[in-house]
């Protein structure tokens, strides 16, 4: 990435629409009632795709970490090749990073596809969304996965707390919120000292949880995609301003969230000026190994 031009890295964006593949009307129910849940307002009454997603960002001079997400055992919703993603990314390295998304379901054939994404596309870290895959986050199915991620010291990036897919259908749309509790990371960040963790989102209603991992594990940090930061908790900014200030993510969760929306409400949130270019991007770069970055000033206490 070009660090120097960028004023921000998002380490929270979707890729909801492929270019390679048709679209899969299977999972509409959920992307209408996300929509209502968000109130997105959506250019040309479609997510975006993946080329217009990268305008999108190149126009803000703002770099992006993107995903999608694999659904297909629990939800049986075709995902989007994690290999268009990375090619998209290899041809636009200087603001886009891909990461992958393997449901631990496909068990060792997930792991075989992990390994040859990581090697042979150059992805840098994994997606994991709890509630839409249906498994609990220290489940050892899993933990192959992990290995492998912590092998090349990658990151992977968790869904937490409450879902806005599936709110408002009935049954949730048969998504179960209790796989997303952020507790269950404590033993995968325990396990794997070497694999980066983000907890993303504000993790209501579990959000203390999420900052007492954060706060004991050096290895874990919190996205804040997902909300607008005028809805943050009070004690999720007082940590952010303090003793967290190094283990905090921008993410805005595009396109249900937009970059201009999360960066606007940010400004006046309550986040301390010394603290905002840390959240905003040095410590996407530290976390990412994109390049040194001098340490900060020590956290002052809560």
């Amino acid at each position: 990435m070009n660090l120097d031009n960028l004023i921000a890295i998002d380490t929270h964006v979707h890729a909801e629409v492929s270019c390679c593949q048709p679209p899969d009307l299977f999972g509409k129910a959920f992307d209408d009632a996300a929509d209502k849940y968000f109130g997105t307002v959506l250019k040309r009454n479609r997510r975006p795709t993946i080329p217009e997603t990268i305008a999108h960002y190149r126009e803000r001079n703002i770099g992006f970490v993107m995903f999608t997400v694999d659904c297909e055992a629990n939800i049986g919703r075709r995902r989007i090749p994690n290999e268009e993603i990375a090619g998209f990314a290899q041809e636009n390295a200087d603001i886009m990073i891909a990461f992958a998304s393997i449901d631990p379901h496909k068990g060792k054939m997930g792991v075989r596809e992990a390994r040859r994404l990581v090697e042979e596309f150059g992805v840098r870290g994994f997606k994991f969304h709890p509630t839409m895959q249906g498994f609990f986050a220290n489940d050892r199915m899993a933990y192959p996965m992990y290995e492998l991620i912590a092998e090349h010291k990658l990151t992977a990036v968790f869904h937490s707390g409450h879902s806005g897919i599936g709110s408002g259908m009935p049954g949730g749309g048969g998504l179960r919120l209790k796989y997303s509790e952020p507790i269950h990371l404590d033993d995968v960040a325990t396990d794997f000292p070497d694999m980066n963790i983000v907890i993303a989102h504000p993790s209501w209603p579990w959000q203390s949880q999420a900052l007492s991992i954060a706060l004991h594990k050096p290895n874990v940090y919190i996205d804040l995609s997902g909300w607008s930061p005028k809805y943050f908790s009070p004690e999720l900014i007082q940590y952010a301003n303090s003793l967290l200030r190094e283990k905090m993510l921008f993410g805005s969760d595009f396109p249900l969230i937009a970059p201009d929306r999360w960066l606007k409400d940010f400004e006046t949130a309550g986040f301390r000026d010394e603290v905002k270019p840390l959240l905003l991007k040095d410590n996407a770069v530290r976390m990412l190994g994109l390049a040194a970055v001098s340490d900060a000033t020590t956290a002052a206490e809560v």
